[in-house]
């Protein structure tokens, strides 16, 4: 009798190749994507509960650490040498939740891929039925929901709900397919899926799931399992108001960045409401007595000053500079790029005003003049990195 074992096989998809497990080891079948930052006290806990749960599967455990400094990443070695389902990204230089999604799933080969918070707020227990629901062939995308039958918020405060809810209604717009909760960090879904949405992926803020599921060309089959959010027990949550714009600038993007890009219309919002400031400037000086020459030239300082630090806060909060000097080099450089956009300003809305036109229209042309201008150049040298 041939002692040989028959490699287990499976029937590619368009995205997968042909695999033959070694003799006498089945498939992987689940890739486990855990984003994690300064969350020391919860990866080893997860990492337990993911083998109690899918005790039976074949399943690996990828780790993406944004170089965390409280001994994420000592516990993440520690636990990769000793169990060989485990493997970590460490990333430098780079952040963000969705990025890190992404480059963990890119970084497995299996045909089944989760998404689970390292916070043990999401339940993990779920998971295999997860599983079972993409294998059955039925779906692409299974979604954990707390706005289904069996699902819920746990103890969210009041704020926090409403919102969760704002953000919900307002996705529900622009989804292709019905989701009670695309707010979702917990999904799994197939590969194929996901290779169908990876290279037009925003990859912008958090909110991952929405980004997949608006990148595909047609609508994924989506089903949605109810758990309950729990309390986080360890470690600090990365929730701010930050999350919130990074959640806008992505809707924008995957509904009208393909025209314009989703960056220049904040810059371009942050530059709608320096006029007003500027507007504002302007008038006082010249209530004060003073020229319009100069009411315009100290205007444009202020309304540039005004910019620079909205845009660096919510326009370029991924490149943001963040200590004195970094503020102090960026503002000159702010400065010194729109020079030129300054003088044009000052320029034509001195010509138009000493031709009578009135003071604001005069302000206005100046403004529109420098306002590609600078979007152009300070996207290049201010907030270069």
């Amino acid at each position: 009798m041939s002692n040989l074992v028959t490699p287990a096989r499976f029937e590619p998809g368009p995205f997968q190749t042909a695999e033959i497990a070694a003799p006498g080891r089945a498939l992987l079948e689940l890739g486990v994507i855990i984003p994690t930052f300064n969350e020391r006290g919860n990866v080893t806990a997860l990492l337990e509960r993911l083998d109690a749960c899918l005790s039976g599967r074949v399943w690996e455990a990828i780790y993406v650490d944004d170089d965390s400094k409280d001994g994420t990443l000592d516990e993440l070695m520690a636990l990769s040498r000793r169990d060989p389902r485990v493997r970590f990204i460490h990333r430098i230089g780079r952040r963000g939740l969705a990025s890190a999604v992404v480059e963990g799933m890119l970084a497995t080969s299996a045909p089944y891929l989760a998404v689970i918070d390292s916070d043990l707020q999401h339940d993990e227990t779920k998971l295999p039925h997860m599983l079972d629901l993409l294998k059955s062939g039925e779906f692409d995308l299974v979604v954990g929901s707390r706005y289904v039958e069996e699902g819920g918020i746990g103890e969210w405060g009041k704020s926090r709900l409403m919102i969760s809810r704002f953000a919900t209604s307002l996705a529900q717009y622009v989804l292709p397919v019905k989701l009670t909760d695309p707010m979702s960090g917990y999904f799994a879904l197939t590969r194929e899926a996901f290779m169908k949405s990876v290279r037009d992926l925003s990859k912008q803020g958090y909110k991952i799931l929405l980004d997949i599921v608006m990148s595909t060309d047609e609508p994924l089959r989506v089903k949605e399992v109810g758990y309950t959010f729990r309390l986080r027990t360890q470690g600090e949550s990365k929730l701010d108001s930050g999350v919130v714009i990074d959640y806008v600038v992505l809707l924008l993007d995957k509904t009208i960045g393909h025209i314009v890009p989703a960056r220049f219309i904040l810059f371009g919002a942050v530059g709608a409401a320096g006029v007003i400031v500027h507007m504002a400037t302007l008038a006082t000086a010249l209530a004060l007595g003073a020229a319009f020459v100069t009411g315009q030239s100290v205007a444009t300082l202020v309304a540039m000053t005004f910019n620079f630090f909205v845009n660096n806060v919510l326009t370029y909060r991924d490149k943001r500079l963040k200590d004195l000097p970094e503020i102090a080099n960026g503002l000159l450089s702010f400065y010194a790029v729109c020079s030129i956009g300054a003088l044009s300003n000052v320029g034509v809305a001195s010509v138009l005003f000493d031709r009578n036109y009135s003071w604001w229209l005069s302000a206005i042309a100046g403004i529109l003049v420098g306002v590609v201008w600078n979007y152009a150049l300070t996207s290049t040298y201010t907030w270069r990195k």
